[in-house]
């Protein structure tokens, strides 16, 4: 019983520790009024008194309040501007000696205009189509990422292997209009987001998997909007009727008003 009534009283002053001015409050409402003045006359004695004044500038103050900013950002999760898919690995069919190609889906999820760049660990044996660009707010397009797929040294296939080869995808806000330059990502080095960093994964072509036949669906997709990017745009000039016939109106009303005036000469004879 001892023992309790000990703890609860070190607990009581480790809360007491905790709250000065509600410890203050509690005893001098148990003293005598004059005591009460008397305290009172003197903290206001303590704090009319002199004060120190701190010898250090005011800039080591905004310099220690700047470094404190910068490390709670860093604590921050990063804040994606991208969605891409496959989020985390980009997939290549296994064909050693081949040059073999993947493809991810980029999508601006933000509000504004977003800038994107590629960056690989091996840039002599892979390239992306397109290696960067712009996306308007909910804007999307599916990159293809091409990869030469180097024999195994050894007998074992590179599907059991680790691949050290990886792709980082950044991100950068841009305002509307902004013609894309890889050397904005150079610029503005402190405004730049990386969005992931991607390591390969190879997938065996013998056996379909679900990741495989994603692969594939993701790669026709891509292929159809570069065909459909190669196509000339579309004449708003003259106009189409029929099967193919372009009919300038001007031209045909020129026509109509010429045989018009053969027609009335020969009336005339």
């Amino acid at each position: 019983m001892a023992i309790a009534e000990h703890n609860k009283s070190e607990s009581d002053g480790k809360v007491w520790s905790l709250c000065p001015f509600w410890q203050s409050g509690n005893l001098s409402s148990s003293s005598s009024p004059t005591q009460n003045l008397n305290s009172v006359h003197n903290s206001k004695r303590h704090a009319d008194g002199p004060k120190i004044r701190s010898s250090a500038p005011s800039s080591a103050t905004s310099s220690s309040s700047n470094t404190m900013s910068s490390v709670a950002r860093a604590l921050l999760p990063t804040r994606r501007r991208l969605r891409l898919d496959p989020q985390s690995k980009l997939y290549f069919p296994y064909e050693p000696g081949k040059q073999v190609k993947s493809a991810i889906r980029i999508k601006n999820t933000s509000r504004s205009h977003v800038a994107f760049k590629f960056q690989t660990t091996a840039p002599k044996s892979c390239y992306m189509r397109p290696p960067g660009g712009t996306l308007a707010p909910g804007g999307s397009l599916i990159a293809t990422v091409f990869k030469f797929v180097e024999h195994p040294e050894s007998n074992e296939k590179q599907i059991d292997q680790k691949s050290k080869v990886k792709f980082k995808i950044m991100s950068l806000k841009v305002k509307e209009g902004l013609e894309y330059v890889p050397e904005l990502f150079d610029e503005q080095k402190d405004k730049v987001a990386v969005e992931r960093i991607l390591p390969v994964v190879f997938l065996d072509v013998e056996h379909p998997s679900p990741a495989l036949e994603k692969l594939k669906r993701q790669l026709a997709e891509a292929e159809a909007a570069l065909e459909a990017r190669k196509k000339p745009p579309v004449d708003t000039g003259p106009r189409v009727v029929g099967e193919g016939l372009i009919i300038d109106e001007w031209k045909e009303r020129r026509e109509k008003y010429l045989a018009r005036q053969q027609v009335e000469a020969v009336d005339s004879l």
